[in-house]
């Protein structure tokens, strides 16, 4: 594969903001098919988008036409069977390398990998540079302050690195027979007051407006200093009101851009962001101050 033509580091002053929360779907090996595609299908329909899946190369050249950069990231799901389109970590660290200007990889470890998980975390970040670890509790099947989940948090608060959580609803299994067996509760935000507390050095960001429990959000943000919330999956114009109060006031230091991408475009956020009330003076830490800060860019 012919690497991309860029530069080797950020060129922060150049970029307009950071998107703290994107996907990646699909290999750099594997052809775009329907059946790539498919897994994108119900989470398309649940955000009414037409999202397709995307490597690591694409959403990088998508986010470098756009002056965006943008942190990317699979979820490791342990007894899902594997998909021969789905990039590994290690692809998306590797491929990250290749469009260091403009991609941040984090990497995704099933807490139920146990001793295995812990070990393959400490192979990410030692051997192939990850930046950040992707949890998400409901498809994961594990509340975020279970113990066994604690071994792999004591990896990364160590490397100094953050840890993302899906907190709230989710549009995985949204509709299906079950819900897909999926269970909303365990992505409730208020267990991840416990992580803080336990890993007062771990870096927490509480990813998407957390539906039906953003006061939770909020109120573990506000008490605890390395708690942030990013602001992904959710159309600005549906922010709750007391979600942008804070983020105009008390939490404007602690609010991140993102989207959730595929299934919700930078443009359209953009847009959608200026149908609310959030003030133009925070926009720039909101857009790209506080991501730098946050994910130790500067």
């Amino acid at each position: 594969m012919t690497e991309p033509e860029t530069g080797a580091t950020f060129d922060l002053a150049n970029l307009r903001a950071i998107d703290v929360h994107t996907h990646v779907h699909r290999s750099v090996r594997a052809a775009t098919t329907a059946e790539s595609d498919r897994s994108m299908t119900d989470m398309a329909k649940y955000f009414k988008t037409e999202a397709k899946s995307y490597t690591v190369d694409e959403l990088a050249a998508y986010y470098r036409e756009r002056r965006m950069a943008a942190v990317t990231f699979t979820i490791d799901i342990k007894d899902k069977p594997e998909h021969p389109h789905a990039p590994s970590n290690e692809e998306i660290a590797e491929r990250a390398r290749a469009n260091a200007d403009v991609i941040i990889p984090f990497a995704s470890v099933d807490p139920a990998r146990g001793a295995e998980g812990v070990a393959w975390a400490r192979r990410l970040i030692s051997e192939h540079g990850v930046r950040g670890f992707k949890f998400h509790p409901t498809a994961q099947h594990f509340q975020p302050n279970d113990p066994v989940a604690y071994p792999l948090y004591e990896v990364i608060s160590e490397a100094g690195l953050p840890a993302l959580f899906h907190t709230g609803q989710t549009g995985a299994g949204a509709g299906t027979r079950g819900g897909g067996g999926l269970r909303l509760r365990y992505s409730n935000p208020i267990y991840l007051d416990d992580v803080a507390v336990d890993f007062p050095d771990l870096t927490i960001i509480m990813a998407h407006p957390s539906f039906p429990w953003q006061e939770e959000a909020l109120s573990v943000a506000l008490h605890k200093p390395r708690a942030y919330i990013d602001l992904s999956g959710w159309s600005p114009k549906y922010f709750p009101p007391i979600l942008v109060q804070y983020a105009n006031t008390l939490l404007k230091d602690k609010v991140l851009f993102g989207t959730d991408f595929p299934v919700l475009t930078p443009e359209r956020w953009l847009t959608d962001l200026e149908k609310t009330a959030i003030r133009d003076e925070i926009k720039p830490g909101l857009f790209k101050d506080n991501a730098v800060r946050v994910l130790g860019l500067a």
